[in-house]
């Protein structure tokens, strides 16, 4: 059934099907070939089934609050404590611009969102300090992929709701791997420096700035540390902890900062409600799908193909970072995650690859294929927010693409860097 389901789907989407109507579709279609009339009512109730999940609920939560907190000019903030931090060196903003989506990860744990806010800032921003629109968007577009990999982020509650892992120990996994992207990113800008002929340095700012722009910072970065603080501590759960989230997103816009109006929540909640719907109505499809590939013994059947391959823990981690990367190009990260892990998951951790460390390597991997066409969502948004073709942008994350796919090679073969911070804090054995 894969095996038709792949090509099928495929040509739906050529014929400008949405992505939750093609896996639904497709499955539909091949069982009614196949004289599975009945199994078709399972897999449309199966769509609703799919998003009645509490743990489901943090992903709607995390997504308000990342609306709140850039409707109250936190975003801005955060830019400025970058600036003040590291805007001396050469290529400052372009600097600037990774370390604020490393800082904004913290906020919404989403790669579209990441980009929308700090593209339609930095990149105008960027040009007028005389870096070409096409590198600014390239490096905005890269950089927002951080999003989902540094907690909280929607994937990894997705994938611990698919899997029953612990969402704590996923985030927590994924800090140092978000990190090392970051810094990866922050490397070929230094190289580029010359190429791309990027601004020269400009004066450090002093300690007193860098002081101001720490204290207005200071309320917005608090977010992670209470989100993740609580979570570790015992006092809620990750679902309790997107909704304290909210509150405290309301609380330093309306009281702190003042910065956010009551007027504005009325348009917050929508469009919050809108982002979180696509992604709620992605996972039911993607769910119904995997009930219905259960029964065709389908996960059975490609794990005895993938064990036929080799019996080298290492080279089929190998075999399975490629399978990830492609198929990234063509499917977003949750529906892949919940097709994929329960088939792929299983697989490695018989084979000895612990379960925690396996869940990073397939969040970063379908992660990093936002990034690549011709499906890449972070494509099409950075897009519309520059008003650059896709193919433009595309050709010019190449370097930096490059650089993630290395950091997703270290993290496949060298375990301790995504599951030393779980392991102190006692969640990995």
């Amino acid at each position: 059934m894969l095996s038709l389901f792949l090509p099928l789907f495929m040509v739906l989407l050529l014929l400008g099907f949405p992505i939750v109507f093609g896996l639904i579709a497709a499955p539909a279609i091949l069982l009614w070939l196949n004289g599975q009339e009945r199994d078709i009512v399972l897999l449309y109730r199966n769509v609703y089934n799919g998003m009645d999940s509490f743990p489901l609920m943090a992903i709607p939560f995390f997504m308000l609050a990342g609306e709140l907190m850039n409707r109250a000019g936190i975003t801005m903030r955060l830019v400025e404590f970058a600036q003040a931090v590291i805007g001396h060196l050469r290529g400052g903003l372009a600097h600037v611009n990774i370390l604020s989506s490393m800082l904004f990860a913290g906020l919404s744990g989403s790669a579209v969102a990441d980009v929308s806010a700090l593209g339609s800032m930095l990149i105008p921003a960027m040009e007028k300090q005389g870096y070409s629109r096409k590198f600014a968007t390239a490096v905005t577009a890269a950089s927002s992929i951080i999003g989902p990999i540094i907690p909280p982020s929607g994937i990894m509650i997705i994938y611990a709701y698919v899997m029953g892992e612990s969402v704590a120990a996923l985030f927590l996994a994924g800090i140092v791997p978000g990190v090392l992207i970051g810094v990866s990113l922050m490397v070929i800008v230094y190289l580029l420096a010359d190429r791309e002929n990027l601004p020269a340095a400009t004066k450090r700012a002093s300690w007193s700035e860098r002081g101001r722009a720490s204290l207005n910072a200071f309320w917005p970065l608090m977010t992670p540390v209470i989100i993740m603080g609580g979570i570790l501590g015992g006092i809620f759960t990750p679902t309790e902890a997107s909704a304290v989230a909210v509150g405290y997103a309301i609380f330093i816009g309306l009281f702190v900062l003042r910065t956010l109006n009551v007027a504005d929540m009325p348009r917050i909640l929508m469009r919050a409600a809108m982002t979180s719907a696509v992604v709620l109505l992605l996972v039911g499809a993607a769910m119904a799908f995997k009930t219905v590939a259960s029964l065709s013994h389908t996960p059975e059947l490609l794990a005895s193909i993938i064990l036929s391959l080799s019996d080298n823990p290492l080279v089929l981690l190998l075999l399975i970072n490629l399978l990830l990367f492609a198929v990234g190009m063509f499917l977003d990260a949750g529906p892949a995650i919940i097709i994929l892990g329960p088939i792929l998951g299983p697989i490695f951790t018989q084979m000895g690859v612990d379960s925690v460390h396996f869940a990073i390597i397939m969040a970063v991997n379908l992660t990093v294929g936002l990034l690549t066409p011709p499906m890449g969502l972070v494509l099409f948004v950075s897009s519309s927010v520059s008003g650059l073709r896709v193919e433009t942008i595309a050709k010019a994350t190449l370097p930096f693409l490059a650089a993630e796919i290395v950091v997703i090679f270290l993290i496949t073969y060298f375990p301790a860097l995504t599951l030393t911070v779980p392991r102190l804090a006692g969640f990995v054995d």
